[in-house]
């Protein structure tokens, strides 16, 4: 066991996962911080250790073989939208990496930890004195959901932007935990319970995204917020369309994980924009109104479809 308040920098997969599997519940992973480091200043994020993977070269890797794109979880979001393999491919991928944040942190930041990113409510993501004057929600160890005033479910949002456009992509994810690798596809990982988004076993760190090739999908990526260098997503959606007629369509930022409906390019437009809407969970915990944000889902898709000739 370490001792707290302790900063460790390994070299390679195996190493970073035996230290976390001596330290149980007593550490985070680091990958650019963007995220875990402004959780824990606001006092969201306890853990003692921090075990920092930015040393491990093999997370770094960007490949093509003859199926899919591979992409190592701690190449930046700036190098993933520049990328010549992934422009090529995938822009959509590449605008939704643009959209996050601001260029500098874009620099920091990691496609890995994006992907990790934990839920926000603006009832939760405040300072530690704001939320004990406001009284503790579900999602920091309180009795209520301040959001809803109900007591048994946690409606904070799922507001990872890479997530989204990979998850149209049909990409699956390598993971390595003590017990060895997994391949999963990415949208399985997110469970929709708002206090514990991901289920993922503690030492597991994602290693790879694997984006499938020679699909000839093409893609449209939308983002709603209010200032475009900082805030986080009040809705997010990308619709593609493979070279077989399969559409996919994925919302972020209006549920406490990815809203996925699929469908081919015969069905109704509007059925499948119904289908997504009915499966959102909004509720006014985000800097615009639930009215507003369920209203722009409408919109967006429109959108989409509509550049993509499909509405």
């Amino acid at each position: 066991m370490i001792s707290a308040n302790t900063y460790i920098k390994p070299t390679s997969v195996s190493q970073a996962i035996s230290l976390a599997a001596a330290n149980p519940g007593n550490f985070s992973y680091l990958a650019g911080g963007t995220d875990l480091l402004v959780n824990k200043s606001q006092g969201n994020d306890h853990s003692a250790i921090l075990i920092d993977l930015s040393e491990i070269a093999e997370l770094k890797q960007v490949f093509a073989n003859d199926v899919q794109l591979v992409i190592g979880a701690m190449v930046s979001l700036d190098e993933l939208k520049t990328h010549p393999l992934i422009t090529g491919h995938f822009p959509i991928l590449c605008t939704a990496a643009n959209s996050v944040a601001s260029p500098t942190i874009r620099k920091t930041a990691t496609l890995g930890g994006n992907l990790l990113c934990e839920n926000r409510c603006s009832f939760y993501n405040q300072s530690e004195w704001w939320r004990e004057a406001a009284g503790h929600c579900l999602k920091c160890n309180g009795s209520v959901c301040l959001a809803t005033g109900g007591n048994k479910n946690c409606f904070s949002k799922f507001v990872s932007d890479t997530a989204i456009a990979l998850i149209s992509l049909h990409t699956s994810i390598e993971v390595v935990d003590v017990n060895g690798t997994t391949i999963l596809p990415l949208e399985s990982i997110y469970t929709g319970d708002g206090i514990s988004p991901r289920q993922l076993a503690e030492t597991a760190i994602i290693t790879a995204i694997c984006i499938p090739l020679n699909e000839g999908i093409r893609g449209v990526y939308k983002k709603l917020r209010k200032r475009e260098t900082l805030d986080f997503t009040s809705l997010t959606t990308a619709v593609t369309l493979d070279k077989t007629g399969r559409i996919r369509i994925v919302l972020g930022g209006v549920h406490a994980k990815p809203v996925v409906v699929d469908g081919t390019k015969n069905n109704d437009p509007i059925a499948l924009i119904s289908q997504a809407i009915s499966n959102t969970r909004i509720v006014d915990n985000d800097t615009y109104s639930r009215a507003y944000r369920k209203e722009m889902i409408t919109v967006f898709l429109k959108r989409s479809l509509n550049e993509m000739q499909l509405f």
